[in-house]
């Protein structure tokens, strides 16, 4: 788990969030979140586990 934050944090820059507002920063952390493991598909590749 730590490695992802610090991923974010160093790399991505988010050591501070630029949206006032509980809803707008979850939109915020969610999108920084997607990112990171969007970047671990296109890195590891996609298996489909269904196949």
């Amino acid at each position: 788990m730590e490695p992802v934050f610090a991923n974010l944090r160093h790399n991505k820059r988010l050591d501070r969030f630029t949206l006032r507002g509980k809803e707008k920063v979850g939109t915020q952390w969610r999108l920084y979140c997607m990112v990171h493991n969007i970047e671990k598909l296109a890195r590891n590749g996609y298996r489909d586990e269904r196949s």
